[in-house]
């Protein structure tokens, strides 16, 4: 049974929240949206997969997205680690959870593998669509977001997930399209990781390639479980919404 949202305070902002009702004795499942993503765009994903695992589960909106405080200035090239080591940490805290299970997407994948990676008490993490460092691919599809910003009806349909719209787009678009971004990389992260990972890929990813997956699972201690998806593009839990739901749980 999920709950209404609500709102707490990490990070020096007040951030949306919904929480999924679960047996206390089961993991909480907390899951980390994408770079234009927010606790109302994963829509039922998160019902489903607290459904199919038995596990209760957090969803929230980070700082400049969904109905979340807006962003007060430009993102740092470090964003998802301070996101990673002093933000979720302080929502976690806020709501009594301790070794969570993290189910992250694209930037919220990456912020699932730093905090993992950074020594706090992880059940596990999958990992859908992750970054670990920066790719051509990954800027060029960017751009062509940017051009789409200004040229489409993507502010208007961003529009019906976050009250900031243009907070939440400039947000995620310029810092990854600032010359100084191409050298982030979190790969430094992933030997410290101790607990069970499984990366969720999609072949046709256009914002990312099998490179990220190879690197994850070369470094993470003991290896990563690897699910790659044929005719899939960069939202797994949306194109094989199924086979996604059905590795999750198996992987719980």
């Amino acid at each position: 049974m999920s709950e209404a949202v609500r709102f707490l305070h990490a990070g020096g902002h007040r951030l949306e929240y919904r929480r999924i009702v679960g047996p206390a004795s089961r993991p909480v499942l907390v899951f980390l949206h994408e770079g234009l993503g927010s606790t109302a765009l994963w829509k039922d994903f998160p019902d489903a997969v607290a459904a199919a695992t038995g596990c209760p589960a957090l969803v929230y909106s980070r700082c400049g997205y969904g109905r979340s405080d807006p962003l007060q200035g430009p993102h740092a090239v470090d964003y998802m680690h301070r996101e990673a080591r002093e933000v979720l940490p302080q929502v976690l805290g806020a709501l009594g959870i301790a070794e969570p299970f993290l189910v992250g997407h694209s930037d919220g994948a990456s912020i699932a593998l730093i905090h993992a990676g950074a020594g706090h008490a992880v059940r596990g993490v999958v990992a859908m669509a992750p970054h670990v460092f920066v790719e051509d691919l990954t800027v060029a599809s960017i751009a062509e977001a940017k051009v789409a910003w200004t040229t489409t009806d993507l502010p208007r349909r961003l529009g019906r997930y976050h009250e900031h719209v243009e907070s939440a787009f400039r947000g995620w678009n310029d810092i990854w399209l600032h010359p100084d971004f191409r050298a982030w990389n979190i790969e430094s992260c992933l030997p410290r990781i101790t607990c069970p990972v499984l990366v969720i890929q999609g072949e046709d990813d256009q914002y990312g390639t099998r490179a990220q997956v190879d690197a994850i699972a070369a470094q993470v201690p003991g290896g990563a479980r690897v699910l790659l998806l044929p005719g899939c593009r960069h939202s797994p839990h949306v194109d094989c919404r199924e086979a996604v739901i059905a590795a999750i749980a198996t992987f719980a």
